[in-house]
């Protein structure tokens, strides 16, 4: 008989990695299509009527900016966790008190006359500290009782969720709807087409200056990944904790570091989606950006650089999904590329081989 074998793989090539990552995308389009020619769809116009709308029309880029800008951040914030093995599953969460913070200073805790650049700052950092601390609790239950992340930031998530309709239909509702009044215009983010006059290329730009928060963050990350103590420190614990430990690294400490800059990136997200796009809370601003991050985190290998072009990939499947029916493919796409890639990526680290089963004998003995 035979039995199913596996080993880590001691050193996995870039080559490996990139082929396994680009065979799973194909694969799980592959598999999209069969679902949409089951549902009555031809796959090939569908798909090309996604990537014309996502990435080839005049107004493309700038549509898939807007969707990029809260999946850049909240995916940052998920790679900072993984980076350490941390399995934050709640940036969606974090992302949801992140906007309910900035919407408490643009309509309640700053007047409406505050100028912009100090009323976006404020609101800014309200996102990120909301987040934050949203994402040092699941942080905290691990370092200091080991209680399981992915349980506590996942449940987390529907309990932002549901705080949230609490003010949007209670004392911040407007007229009794689940939504608030709208931002002041100085709780707006300023849209590239502003400096059109300066830079004709922006004619038409709708995008918002959120991006260059993501891109700024994606390039510290980056530097600090590569750079600095803290990010080698990170590197370590995730993949080896007890040496980590023995080398007299603090692992609560960096547990809770790396839980509060992931709920941070994820809270400013949050804070970007509702000063740039709905200028306003509202039930269901996000369709589950946070959820996605956590693909995007997998298939940029976590790194940050990466995650910027994955981020932007997967606004342009968001758009081209809103310009074809029925509802719901872009979701159906990514359930299916995140199972392609993780079991791409468990090929990848691991080797599965059979070998054959060895024969048990025993002896007995009669008097």
């Amino acid at each position: 008989m035979m039995r199913l074998k596996v080993e880590p793989r001691l050193v996995v090539p870039l080559w490996m990695e990139v082929l396994a990552t680009l065979t799973a995308i194909v694969v799980a389009l592959a598999l999209g299509g069969v679902l949409l020619a089951s549902g009555g769809l031809n796959p090939l116009v569908a798909y090309r009527q996604m990537f014309l709308a996502g990435f080839a029309q005049p107004w493309s880029f700038s549509d898939t900016l807007v969707k990029a800008t809260p999946l850049l951040l909240a995916g940052l914030g998920v790679t900072v966790a993984f980076r350490m093995r941390l399995w934050n599953i709640g940036a969606e969460g974090q992302l949801f008190i992140g906007a309910w913070a900035a919407t408490g200073v643009a309509l309640f805790w700053l007047p409406a006359g505050t100028p912009r650049l100090l009323m976006l700052a404020a609101m800014s950092l309200a996102g990120v500290v909301a987040g934050a601390l949203w994402g040092a609790i699941p942080g905290v239950l691990k370092a200091k009782w080991h209680v399981n992340e992915i349980i506590s930031s996942l449940m987390l998530s529907y309990v932002a969720i549901l705080y949230n309709n609490y003010f949007i239909y209670g004392p911040w509702s407007a007229g009794g709807f689940g939504l608030t009044a709208p931002f002041p215009r100085t709780a707006w983010f300023p849209r590239l087409l502003d400096w059109a006059d300066a830079v004709p290329f922006l004619r038409g730009m709708t995008a918002h200056i959120g991006i260059f928060y993501g891109l700024a963050a994606a390039v510290l990350l980056y530097v600090l990944f590569k750079r600095s103590k803290w990010g080698y420190e990170l590197k370590v614990i995730g993949d080896n904790p007890a040496a980590a430990k023995y080398a007299g690294m603090n692992l609560s400490r960096h547990i809770i570091q790396a839980m509060i800059v992931s709920g941070g990136l994820a809270g400013l997200a949050g804070m970007s989606e509702v000063a740039g796009v709905v200028h306003r809370l509202q039930e269901r601003f996000s369709p589950g950006y946070g959820f996605t991050a956590i693909i995007i985190a997998w298939l940029a290998r976590l790194n940050p650089l990466a995650v910027a072009l994955v981020a932007y990939l997967f606004g342009g499947l968001l758009v081209g999904g809103d310009a074809i029916q029925p509802a719901g493919i872009p979701l159906m796409i990514q359930g299916i590329i995140m199972f392609c890639v993780i079991s791409a990526s468990l090929l990848t680290r691991y080797r599965l081989y059979f070998v054959a089963k060895e024969k048990s004998w025993t002896s007995t003995s009669s008097s």
